[in-house]
């Protein structure tokens, strides 16, 4: 029989895929059954309500997208009167993603969603930290480790740490979030990027740059998961760029976990369930059995193990 179930520390998944963070809502209730992916990961929350970033916030690039959206946020007491009700009707695990200013401020907001029906907080710590100059906890090894370890110790639930593909330290990020307690890491969120329309010369965001997601991304995510993957021992999820199957079974065979699907459900919001259906085929027509006979299982080399480490080419 074929087993796609996936463990993420204590949390057992159904299948491997589930949404990233920002691109996932109730509302997709309506358009497919919500219990045939792995996990729900609501929209970023955070401890006030917030307007966004200024308009324009979307725009598309070739073969991609721009987005600088700027977590809008209703705050954490409408979330947990609202958004937690509703995902009790499911058994798929619910992540729910958090996103603070502050160290003190994450550890907070952890506490305050750790409540019956939320079993796994995803800690989006790629947003700035007004406390070093607004660069992202996740882009220091040293930043990371201490808000890790002031959320580990405002919770037991399990902690996902989402990292930054903004900088040249992935590798030691990736065990500071590991040493001071991070369950999982999800590898990783958008690459900062900017569009100029050049007939008003004017950035094509409101909010002059923002993230880039979607295919053109997946190569440099996919080095990220594989870096991460070799140099850890907790699970990695992979995220960035999935749009097909394909994408998917590449960030199993590098090492993930499990993986997130964003941008992509934009364009087809049924693309999820698609997935799950088209790995079992996948799985089938290779003549495996189980999920796990894929994660990790790139072959990659004894030659190569000088390289695996090295944060870009030269």
């Amino acid at each position: 029989m074929l087993n796609l179930e996936t463990q993420i520390g204590s949390l057992t998944l159904k299948n491997p895929i589930m949404p990233a963070s920002g691109t996932f809502s109730e509302e997709l209730a309506q358009v497919f059954d919500l219990e045939l992916i792995g996990a729900h990961v609501t929209k970023t929350i955070t401890r006030q309500k917030r307007s966004g970033n200024p308009t324009p916030r979307v725009c598309e690039v070739r073969g991609s997208m721009l987005n600088s959206i700027g977590i809008p946020s209703k705050g954490v007491e409408a979330f947990k009167t609202h958004v937690i009700p509703f995902y009790r009707q499911y058994d798929a695990p619910l992540i729910v993603s958090i996103s603070a200013d502050t160290a003190d401020e994450f550890a907070w907001l952890c506490e305050e969603i750790s409540v019956p029906g939320v079993d796994a907080v995803e800690v989006n710590i790629s947003c700035p930290n007004i406390e070093e100059d607004g660069k992202a906890f996740a882009m220091r090894p040293s930043t990371t480790e201490a808000v890790i370890r002031k959320l580990r110790s405002a919770t037991d639930l399990p902690l996902w740490a989402k990292l930054t593909p903004n900088t040249g330290e992935t590798i030691d990020v990736a065990k500071s979030a590991e040493a001071a307690g991070a369950d999982a890491l999800v590898v990783s969120n958008t690459l900062l990027a900017m569009a100029i329309d050049i007939t008003t010369r004017r950035p094509k965001l409101g909010n002059l740059m923002g993230g880039l997601s979607g295919p053109a991304f997946k190569p440099i995510a996919l080095r990220m998961a594989y870096q991460c993957a070799k140099s850890v021992t907790i699970p990695v999820i992979g995220c960035g760029g999935i749009s097909t199957v394909e994408d998917v079974v590449e960030y199993l065979i590098a090492g993930a976990t499990a993986v997130q699907v964003g941008t992509a459900t934009f364009i087809e919001p049924q693309i999820m369930v698609r997935m799950v259906d088209q790995l079992e085929a996948y799985l089938n027509a290779q003549g495996l059995t189980d999920i796990r006979q894929l994660i990790g299982s790139v072959e990659d080399g004894e030659a190569s193990d000088g390289l695996v480490f090295m944060e870009a080419a030269p």
